[in-house]
C-alpha cells in the first residue's frame, strides 16, 4: 500500500476534501486539491481552511515516506505551523512539502536518544504555477514509552 493509499484510508479529512497524493516520496509529497463548489470561500477559491488542511496533508505525506520505517520506535506529531497566504487562489491548488533537514541527521537525534524536531516547507500552487500559499510545519518524532 503506497503512502497515499494509507493516509486516504486512514485519515478521514483526506476522504472529506477529496485530496489527490501525486507523488509521495522521502524527498517531497506532491497533493492536489481539486477544484470543488462546497469548499470554496467568498470569492470562489478555495477556502484557507482546505488550503491549510492540503498543505499539512503534504507535510505529513513526507514525514511517512521519510520516518515510516521509524513508527515501530517513534510517533511523528506536528508541533506548530505557520501559513502565509500570497495571492488570490482559484480553481484546483497542489501542495509541494520538503523536508528541512536531511533525513539522516533526524534519525541520528533519534539513535542518540533525542527527540527530534524538523520543519517541513510546503509550497502552494494554482495551476498555472503561482505561488498562492508557503506553510511551514514543525513536527517531532516521539520516542516510544
Amino acid at each position: 500500500m503506497s503512502v497515499g493509499e494509507m493516509l486516504t484510508a486512514t485519515v478521514p479529512m483526506v476522504r472529506t476534501l477529496n485530496l489527490e497524493y501525486l507523488e509521495t516520496t522521502a524527498e517531497r509529497a506532491v497533493l492536489r486539491l481539486p477544484d470543488q463548489a462546497a469548499f470554496h470561500n467568498h470569492v470562489a477559491g478555495p477556502h484557507a481552511g482546505a488550503m491549510f488542511t492540503l498543505a499539512e496533508s503534504a507535510s505529513g505525506a513526507i514525514v511517512i515516506a521519510a520516518f515510516g520505517d521509524q513508527l515501530h520506535r517513534a510517533v511523528p506529531l506536528a508541533v506548530r505551523a505557520e501559513i502565509g497566504y500570497k495571492k488570490l487562489a482559484k480553481g484546483e491548488v497542489t501542495a509541494t512539502a520538503t523536508l528541512g533537514r536531511p533525513v539522516a541527521d533526524v534519525i541520528a537525534e533519534l539513535d542518540a536518544g533525542q527527540r527530534p524536531e524538523f520543519d517541513v516547507h510546503v509550497a502552494i500552487q494554482r495551476a498555472d504555477g503561482a505561488v498562492t500559499g508557503e506553510m511551514t510545519i514543525a513536527w517531532t518524532l516521539r520516542p516510544n514509552a
